[in-house]
């Protein structure tokens, strides 16, 4: 099955199920998964460890220089290298997903990883999940897809995540931080979290990600 020029989009907020079905998406297509999320994730933990304030200035452009991020296929999630040590754990916390959030909006964050983007997805054949993937990093993907789900239902799915892996986790914690984010993510100035206004709005509330996946199949062969 081959797309266009090879680029399937996937934006939605934290927690709607878009790397399961990213991931599921890819497979069938038989493209690359590119987790942009995570991307995010591994420069917020940067900025953390290397003491900064998550703020524009010299330090962060110091910070973006010198750079080193790459993605490897992983068994059941995208391997996530940063500075060489695989951090694909440690990205993956509510508490990351905030300072993502953060980081995200600031403008030579966003330079920085839609330039790296865009130079991944040259290469085409390529499912790119985020929350910008449609209206900023390939607006002329030929497929876009927003998938969401309930504040209620997205904390759910995190919560047991979490403890699948091991990892402390709070519901009513994950929610507020959930409800926080969607808040962030949607009034921020720089690439604001919103469906493309030529995306395919899913809601996978009710749906798992196996119909979701047939769901954007079937709009992709109909098209």
């Amino acid at each position: 099955m081959a797309v266009a020029n090879g680029i399937v989009t996937i934006d939605g907020p934290s927690g709607a199920g878009k790397s399961t079905v990213s991931q599921q998406l890819a497979a069938r297509l038989g493209y690359t998964y590119l987790d942009t999320g995570a991307m995010y994730r591994a420069v917020g933990l940067k900025v953390i460890r290397s003491g900064i304030e998550p703020q524009e200035g010299p330090p962060l452009e110091r910070l973006l220089a010198d750079l080193d991020l790459t993605l490897a296929p992983g068994v059941n999630e995208t391997r996530v290298l940063l500075d060489g040590e695989d951090v694909s754990r440690a990205i993956r916390t509510a508490e990351m997903g905030m300072v993502a959030s953060r980081v995200s909006a600031l403008p030579p964050v966003r330079r920085t990883l839609t330039a790296l983007q865009q130079k991944l997805g040259q290469q085409g054949r390529v499912v790119a999940e985020g929350r910008d993937m449609g209206t900023v990093v390939f607006p002329d993907a030929p497929y876009k897809f927003y998938l969401d789900a309930s504040p209620e239902e997205r904390a759910r799915r995190r919560h047991e995540q979490l403890l699948e892996k091991g990892l402390p986790s709070d519901y009513q914690e994950i929610l507020a931080q959930i409800i926080k984010r969607d808040h962030d993510d949607s009034a921020r100035s720089l690439a604001p979290l919103k469906p493309a206004a030529d995306a395919v709005i899913i809601d996978s509330s009710q749906v798992d990600a196996e119909g979701v996946v047939s769901l954007m199949l079937k709009h992709i062969n109909a098209s």
